[in-house]
């Protein structure tokens, strides 16, 4: 059941949060941390929703494991992925918009509205572990779905990082594995992994929550994600157009005959 009582103390902590990360963040001089707090904003949610509760329902079980193993995952590969490298275009970019003073408008241009974007999306987390109903079949696919997510982010995101750890493959777009059927495996990982929450959510009768995947499906598709990645990948990267041409941009299918490319075909 939604309440207002155990959602705020979700929020408040997550910005606490944010706080800290961007305190540190001064001292790195790169607000890229952000992307390893990402995931862990809903650890912190859902440890703030069940400790804020006047009651929980049978879900905590369920979804607790789900959200830690996600977002454990996902911050450490992040963590990997960015140790040692500079700070991520995406935020020079912003960096670069918002001088002078960008080391204290970060604090709400990144950190804290980060922190509000991931409290809604956390609405099935609330709905799921403080609904009532019985355990029944909609929670069976919820967990199917999240584990298909998680299952695509950790593969897609290993079969990326292996082919670029080979120097052959410099200058090459990865088209394997999963990278075959979709040209984000990862983010499409990621909206399975948040209708499966919701599926969950639903199950408990907090159909009311659907908000958060919705915004975390919009944001995959057309803002943080798929959008802002290819903005400008093929002017950076030529052979990325018969890529395009012949892979889904997000939900998965098989590979289209690519006549217009076939010579960049691997």
């Amino acid at each position: 059941m939604f309440s207002w009582s155990t959602y705020l103390p979700g929020l408040l902590a997550m910005i606490a949060a944010a706080l800290i990360v961007w305190l540190l963040s001064l001292v790195k001089r790169d607000v890229g941390i952000v992307d390893t707090l990402w995931s862990l904003f809903f650890v912190i949610a859902v440890l703030a929703y069940v400790s804020f509760a006047p009651m929980t329902g049978p879900r905590v079980a369920i979804v607790m494991p789900l959200v830690i193993v996600w977002a454990l995952r996902l911050a450490g590969y992040i963590t990997w992925r960015n140790w040692g490298e500079d700070e991520d275009r995406r935020y020079q970019a912003i960096r670069a918009r918002n001088e002078p003073n960008f080391a204290v408008k970060s604090l709400y241009l990144v950190f804290v509205l980060q922190a509000v974007i991931a409290w809604v999306v956390s609405l099935p987390l609330l709905g799921a572990v403080t609904g009532p109903a019985a355990i029944g079949p909609l929670d069976y696919a919820g967990i199917a779905l999240c584990v298909l997510g998680i299952f695509f982010e950790t593969a897609g995101d290993f079969q990326l990082a292996r082919f670029k750890a080979d120097p052959a493959n410099a200058g090459k777009v990865m088209d394997k594995g999963l990278w075959r059927f979709t040209r984000h495996p990862n983010y499409f990982g990621d909206f399975c992994v948040w209708w499966g929450f919701y599926l969950i959510a639903l199950a408990a009768g907090a159909w009311w929550s659907f908000p958060g995947p919705l915004l975390m499906s919009f944001f995959l598709m057309k803002v943080s994600g798929v959008a802002l990645l290819e903005k400008d990948i093929a002017e950076r990267r030529p052979r990325y157009a018969g890529y395009i041409a012949r892979t889904n941009a997000f939900f998965p299918g098989l590979p289209r005959k690519d006549t217009n490319h076939e010579e960049l075909a691997k």
